[in-house]
């Protein structure tokens, strides 16, 4: 594999599949630096099953489902409950609509197709194609992703339509040491590029240098120096809410494509430097 991010330190600020990430990185030639800006909490209490029981025995009108992590914790508490099947049934008699790919995947999955999906991976693009349903007096099923969705939620409610939210996991900060460890790499530029793979991981990390004053010269970094990179559209939109604009965005919408393509930004700017 062709050594594009020689010597390059990486900040890998997701928690998921970083181990592959990493070797990833090393074999472009890179240094990864392991910096999870946040942890995600898998909610098992009685709430959520009372909101599967509520779903199966009051079907409703339309499922959205944003995340398919989202959508297999909720058939993995399904199945523990013993009403997969008929969570199963249910969805297939409801409309559907999704948000992101790996969402469609995970509906794929279980045989089943969205009628309304996203044109972006964003829950703009989401309301977009939603646009032409009627929704007035429809009871619609909302699977959230990990934090609240106030705009998605109030455009249903605009719409008429009767919402409830169905929260399988939820986002939380990581340990304060490893985000101060992270905010002062990049504001002491000890890192040279960081890769963002969600919009929690973002809003952790300027929030936390918010608390410390030190806001500023981390935007500061972003815009002189240190690479921001974001797996997609839909972070990369996050990222801006915040302040930083993401250099780096693959086309695909996945981990390793970051990477690679993270590799190509730092590998033009050499050859351009090669050739001044």
């Amino acid at each position: 594999m062709a050594q594009h991010l020689a010597g390059v330190r990486v900040a890998l600020t997701g928690p998921r599949k970083s181990k592959e990430m990493s070797i990833l990185v090393e074999k472009m030639g890179g240094i990864p630096l392991v910096r999870p800006a946040q942890g995600t909490v898998f909610l098992d209490d009685r709430s959520i099953r009372d909101g599967l029981v509520s779903w199966i025995s009051d079907p409703p009108d339309w499922a959205v489902l944003t995340t398919g992590m989202g959508l297999d914790a909720l058939f993995e508490m399904a199945e523990d409950m013993e009403v997969a099947g008929q969570l199963l049934d249910v969805l297939s008699e409801s409309s559907i609509a999704a948000r992101g790919y790996k969402t469609v995947n995970a509906l794929k999955k279980r045989k089943l197709t969205p009628l309304v999906r996203d044109d972006d991976g964003s829950t703009d693009g989401l309301i977009r194609e939603f646009a032409s349903h009627d929704l007035a007096g429809k009871k619609v099923m909302l699977q959230l992703h990990g934090e609240t969705a106030p705009k998605l939620v109030a455009w249903l409610e605009e719409q008429g339509a009767i919402v409830t939210q169905v929260l399988p996991y939820r986002h939380v900060p990581p340990e304060e040491a490893e985000l101060e460890q992270l905010l002062n790499e990049i504001i002491q530029h000890e890192v040279d590029a960081v890769a963002f793979t969600s919009g929690p991981q973002v809003r952790f990390l300027t929030e936390y240098a918010a608390s410390q004053d030190k806001l500023e010269p981390l935007l500061a970094a972003f815009r002189q120096g240190v690479i921001p990179a974001s797996v997609g559209k839909v972070t990369a939109n996050s990222m801006r809410e915040e302040g930083i604009e993401a250099l780096v965005i693959p086309e695909e919408e996945k981990m390793g494509a970051l990477i690679v393509e993270l590799g190509r930004y730092f590998a033009a700017g050499r050859a351009v430097k090669i050739r001044d």
